[in-house]
């Protein structure tokens, strides 16, 4: 297809996101049932079946989890799809090598889509696009491993949500530390009431990402930009707003609130909650901004001190973005107990610690399988995945909360009964809901 085609290109896909747009759970109109029919429907696998592959987003965590689902039996790669071909060779390689076939090529996503023999999709793109993908694959009948955090926006998570739950779809979020047992025994723990009355729950990362100021210039040859901003708004091409970088830019991206803020805070939620339907704050409040990195071109806050206050149980959560953190990791999530112990979990390990700093006695749980091998066998059994997309839209409304809150200087407060804001407060945020491009429509599900 040729550049900037996506606005235009009126195809099936697009007419089912437009039907889908006023669809909710049992009250499709005539048009969605109808694109149903034929396209809503997947291949029933059988568990010595094959889970065919389509990836959407070459380069980083896309093709991360592309060769992460590669190294177990029972994959294969259909096709990749790429709006910046200078991304796709790595990939196109790896696949050939694997299976002694290079994967379809495709520059429209959608086009992908249409492949019946796909089973499920890898959304790798960055976060502005993964609900048009997320919610395209799942209309289209194929079930998905999305990449955190799953939403640009609180809308976006909600739809992306009932639209997984509408299709009947396995959407697994590539949360991946509720698959390593460093997390599931500090978990198990605090479920357990081995703690003790959590009444506070710390969340934190450093933020160190430094992107510099250059000024904007003419796209490389390869890359269709208007295609990679899609529903964002047009911003000049800079080459430090792109790939990797986009995640301090909030026109693309949340910043650490949200890139890692979904990973830490999701670990308070978890430990706090009986399952996967996690407690919500019932107010938040934050303070923030670009103190750091003043003379840089992010507009992401890169220090951030916000606190929410929960009901039922009744506790505290402070997440920070700050410079450093001495005598703790440069990430990770504190249970505090009424006693004064506290669980500290990080990617490597976990402590608990008397009120003096003395570390006590643990027990974990039986390790679980990993992330990329349980999303598959939830593909073939049709279970719910360990980070269900229901749930992982749960803390990821809470991550955009916190830089809604930053951006308006206003308490947030929040009804788990509706799941969301009360009133008008926030809703103007780009946090909460971001105003798509000409061309581009959300598909809105409840």
């Amino acid at each position: 297809m040729e550049k900037g085609q996506f606005k235009d290109d009126m195809t099936r896909r697009q007419l089912l996101a437009r039907a889908g747009a006023t669809a909710v759970a049992g009250a499709a109109s005539p048009i969605l049932r109808a694109m149903e029919r034929t396209v809503g429907k997947s291949r029933i696998l059988g568990a010595n079946d094959r889970v065919v592959f389509g990836l959407i987003g070459c380069g980083g965590m896309g093709s991360a989890n592309m060769r992460n689902f590669m190294t177990l039996d029972g994959v294969d790669v259909a096709a990749i799809c790429d709006v910046d071909t200078s991304r796709m060779p790595g990939d196109i390689e790896t696949v050939d090598k694997k299976y002694g076939h290079k994967p379809e090529v495709f520059h429209d996503y959608r086009k992908m889509l249409e492949r019946k023999d796909i089973d499920a999709i890898i959304v790798g793109t960055p976060d502005h696009w993964h609900a048009l993908n997320l919610i395209h694959a799942v209309e289209a009948g194929k079930d998905c491993y999305c990449e955190k955090p799953i939403s640009h926006d609180i809308v976006e998570a909600k739809s992306m949500a009932a639209a997984a739950k509408h299709y009947k779809r396995v959407v697994q979020v590539g949360t991946w530390q509720r698959s390593t047992k460093e997390f599931t025994d500090a978990i198990a723990y605090i479920r357990a009431g081995k703690l003790g009355k959590v009444v506070l729950c710390r969340a934190w990362i450093s933020d160190t990402s430094h992107v510099g100021t250059v000024a904007p210039s003419q796209p490389p040859a390869g890359l269709d930009y208007d295609a990679w901003v899609g529903p964002a708004k047009m911003v000049p091409y800079a080459p430090n707003h792109v790939h990797n970088n986009w995640r301090w830019f909030m026109n693309f991206g949340g910043g650490d609130s949200v890139d890692w803020g979904v990973h830490m805070m999701d670990i308070a939620l978890l430990g706090m909650s009986k399952d996967q339907d996690l407690v919500m704050p019932v107010s938040a409040s934050a303070v923030g901004g670009k103190y750091a990195f003043v003379g840089e071109d992010r507009d992401a806050p890169d220090t951030v001190q916000a606190i929410y206050q929960f009901k039922d149980p009744d506790f505290v959560m402070h997440w920070a973005i700050g410079r450093d953190f001495p005598g703790r990791p440069d990430h990770g999530t504190e249970f505090v107990s009424a006693e004064g112990k506290t669980l500290r979990v990080w990617r490597g390990g976990w402590v608990v610690l008397d009120k003096d700093g003395k570390e006590l006695p643990k027990e974990g749980v039986e390790e679980t399988t990993g992330h990329w091998t349980n999303f598959l066998e939830c593909v073939k059994s049709r279970g719910k995945p360990r980070a269900d997309i229901a749930s992982v839209a749960q803390t990821t409304m809470v991550c955009h909360m916190a830089n809604i809150a930053v951006m308006t200087g206003e308490q947030l407060h929040w009804d788990k009964s509706k799941m969301d804001l009360v009133g008008r407060t926030g809703k103007n945020a780009i946090g909460y809901q971001r105003e798509y491009r000409k061309g581009y429509t959300l598909p809105i599900y409840k």
